[in-house]
């Protein structure tokens, strides 16, 4: 399981070594363990190989997080957020990554656009071979690259706590699954763009949250879906 822990933006941004908490984190986000499901803490401490006191502090900090709920005598379990937290917690990725793309948008040419070009591109070939998983890795890397490129570290650090109680990769996972969403969502990031090249704050901040807030809403609707169906 150590093997697939991966370096990705947010955790190149600090240039070290993920802990056993960023390790933890990213096996939660990922989606490995769906919401409601058991979080073993002998099993990770083998899969980890560290002692059981650890993963028990790193679970603590994962449940101040959002992430996961622990149950005493019971165990420890990935959360389930209600959606009026998920609500408010797209509400404010809204207002952030709307302001990272008018930061950005203010920068002129920077590598980051060159980044975000090469990933639209990407996006292109998984939505042509219909493969929402590399395409839902895309999409977190474009909303990360995007935040990194405002050069705020105050904006960097905030998203990156709001990022993990959204759980937004598993969200993603979800919505990308309909090819319409795909393709519709790839437009999005280019009218992002466009206007960043344009220079244009004021039209970058408009189209990113136009954007989320398209994603917050194929999101309920897959909530909603899902809840007809379970009915």
């Amino acid at each position: 399981m150590q093997e697939m822990v991966q370096l990705r933006p947010e955790d190149r941004a600090t240039r070290e070594e993920p802990t056993l908490l960023d390790k933890l984190r990213r096996l939660v986000l990922s989606g490995e363990y769906p919401p409601g499901a058991p979080l073993p803490e002998m099993f990770l401490a083998q899969e980890f190989d560290v002692s059981r006191t650890p993963v028990r502090e790193a679970l603590k900090q994962l449940e101040n997080e959002g992430l996961v709920e622990i149950r005493p005598k019971v165990g420890t379990f990935v959360r389930i957020p209600t959606r009026r937290e998920i609500v408010e917690l797209f509400q404010l990725k809204e207002s952030l990554e709307g302001l990272a793309a008018n930061l950005l948008a203010r920068r002129g040419p920077v590598p980051e656009i060159t980044a975000l070009w090469q990933n639209i591109e990407a996006s292109e070939r998984a939505e042509r071979n219909r493969d929402s998983g590399a395409y839902a890795e895309l999409v977190h890397d474009f909303h990360w690259t995007l935040v990194t490129g405002s050069d705020n570290s105050k904006l960097i650090e905030h998203y990156g706590r709001l990022m993990n109680q959204l759980a937004y990769h598993r969200i993603v996972l979800k919505t990308v699954e309909r090819p319409a969403r795909m393709r519709a969502s790839i437009g999005e990031h280019r009218a992002v763009l466009d206007a960043v090249e344009d220079k244009d704050p004021i039209g970058a901040e408009l189209a990113m949250r136009s954007h989320v807030n398209a994603s917050s809403l194929a999101a309920a609707r897959e909530e909603d879906t899902q809840e007809t169906a379970q009915s």
